[in-house]
Parts: C-alpha cells; sequence; structure tokens
C-alpha cells in the first residue's frame, strides 16, 4: 500500500509539473507576434504566374505551355487548390527539367510573378474593358468581345493609329511585324480565353494579323495577395518611464568585479586572503 500510495504522489507530482510547464509554454506562446504582408492587389492565378515563369525561359515555351493549359481553369471548380496546383506543375513539366521545377515553385512560394499579372491587370483597366466580357479584343482603338466583328475591324485597322507594345507583351510567333494589331485581354485557361485564342492563332499563322496576349481577369478573387521572401521588422518599445539610480548599479558593479579577482587564483597566491 505504501509503494502504490508512493506511485500515485510521484505520477499526480508529474502531471502537476507538466501541466504548469505546459501552461507557462501556453502565455509565453501568447506573447507572440505574428506580421503578415499584404499586397495592394487581389490574389493572381498561378496558372497565370506559371505562364510568366514560361515567358522568362522562352518566347516559344510560352506559347507550347499555353496550348497546353488554354481551358486548363476549367479544372479549378472541381479540383481542390493542391490537386490543382500539382495539376499545373505537371504541365509546366512537360517543357521543364527538374531544376527549373523546383525554380517554378520557389517562384509560386515567394509570388514572384504576381506583381506582373497586376500590371496587365492595371494596362487593361486603362482600356476600358466593354461591360459584361469576360475576355476583349483591341484592333487598332476598337474594342469588341464579339469574334464575328473581327473581320469588320480589321478593314480599316491600318488606317487607325498603331497600339504601343510593351517590352513584356507576349507577341504570337511569327515572321512579318508589319501587320494590324490584336491584342487579347483574357485570362489563359478559360473557356473564353479558349474561343478567342483558337481563331487569333490561326489569323497569326497564315500572315494576317499580329497577335498580342495580355493578361486579364474579369473577375478577381476576394481574398488578399500575402507575400513572403520580404523582410518584416515590427520594433516594440515600451514608453513606461523608470527611475533608476546610476550610482548604485556602478557600485554593486564594481565590488562584484573586485570580489570576483579576490577569490581567483594567480600563479598559486590567492590575494583575497594575503589581503584578509
Amino acid at each position: 500500500m505504501a509503494k502504490a500510495a508512493n506511485v500515485v504522489r510521484l505520477l499526480l507530482g508529474a502531471t502537476t509539473l507538466w501541466l504548469s510547464l505546459l501552461c507557462s509554454e501556453t502565455a509565453s506562446a501568447s506573447k507572440a507576434v505574428t506580421a503578415h504582408l499584404a499586397a495592394k492587389w487581389p490574389e493572381t492565378p498561378l496558372l497565370l504566374e506559371a505562364s510568366e515563369f514560361m515567358a522568362e525561359e522562352s518566347n516559344e515555351k510560352f506559347w507550347q505551355f499555353l496550348e497546353t493549359v488554354k481551358e486548363l481553369a476549367i479544372y479549378k471548380q472541381t479540383e481542390s487548390d493542391y490537386s490543382y496546383y500539382n495539376l499545373i506543375l505537371k504541365k509546366a513539366g512537360q517543357f521543364l527539367d527538374n531544376l527549373h521545377i523546383n525554380l517554378l515553385k520557389f517562384a509560386f512560394s515567394i509570388r514572384a510573378y504576381s506583381p506582373t499579372i497586376q500590371m496587365f491587370q492595371q494596362i487593361a483597366a486603362n482600356e476600358p474593358p466593354p461591360d459584361g466580357c469576360d475576355a476583349f479584343l483591341v484592333i487598332h482603338k476598337k474594342h469588341t468581345c464579339k469574334i464575328n466583328e473581327i473581320k469588320k475591324l480589321l478593314k480599316k485597322a491600318t488606317s487607325r493609329p498603331r497600339p504601343y507594345l510593351f517590352k513584356g507583351d507576349h507577341k504570337f510567333p511569327t515572321s512579318k511585324e508589319n501587320l494590324p494589331v490584336i491584342i487579347l485581354y483574357a485570362e489563359m485557361g478559360t473557356r473564353a480565353f479558349g474561343k478567342f485564342h483558337t481563331v487569333l492563332s490561326e489569323k497569326a499563322q497564315n500572315g494576317e494579323i499580329l497577335y498580342v496576349l495580355r493578361h486579364y481577369i474579369q473577375k478577381p478573387v476576394s481574398q488578399k495577395m500575402y507575400l513572403s521572401g520580404y523582410g518584416v521588422e515590427l520594433a516594440i518599445k515600451s514608453t513606461e518611464y523608470k527611475a533608476l539610480d546610476d550610482t548604485q548599479v556602478k557600485t554593486v558593479t564594481n565590488a562584484s568585479v573586485e570580489d570576483e579577482v579576490e577569490t581567483k587564483e594567480v600563479q598559486g597566491f590567492l590575494f583575497g586572503k594575503l589581503k584578509s
């Protein structure tokens, strides 16, 4: 019975110690400060960011990747975010080696190409987009979101001012540059994009137009764009005034130093004892 009582006491003591440690850890954890860095624009689709990564590799790889994912966003409605993420990597893996796939994953983690997508979004907002259009075309200052109007707008396109093209614009590969320019504003992977792309790529291959693609998200998500990989410093300073007597601190410090010297043995001599 005595042994059992001792065991119970030990168990109770260990439990009490464990609970006290747990409470102290919880209390200390509650004092932690977590900081998030959010951009001023909403979250951008990973598929578009992947396409910008491809564009940095080469223009050819960009359009090859685009052909394989031109309606990939449909799967986003039925797949989980993780499954859709892996699907994008699988599609990109057709044109990239393992090293570049790892670089793409790293670019996803820090959202390196999100500002580029937002840049195109701002360009589209300055057009401005026609109402109720998931995607739209700009043919020498004329806007439309109907495929059957392309032929009519192309007839007198050369008589209107030629649009300014940016360095980061995605131009469909063609041997001629002095052609009517059609700029497509659309979100890659959507059905609206797929319909326009099929028509425009065919015209570009026939040497009728210069086809340019710019990213445009008709309905951006409401979720914030959280950024990682950036240094964030949160400095917290106590403004409470505390009176402190410097003379006492100095005296205590000097006394402790002297005590340490006196008790220390120097080549066999104890100067503290000699002094006394």
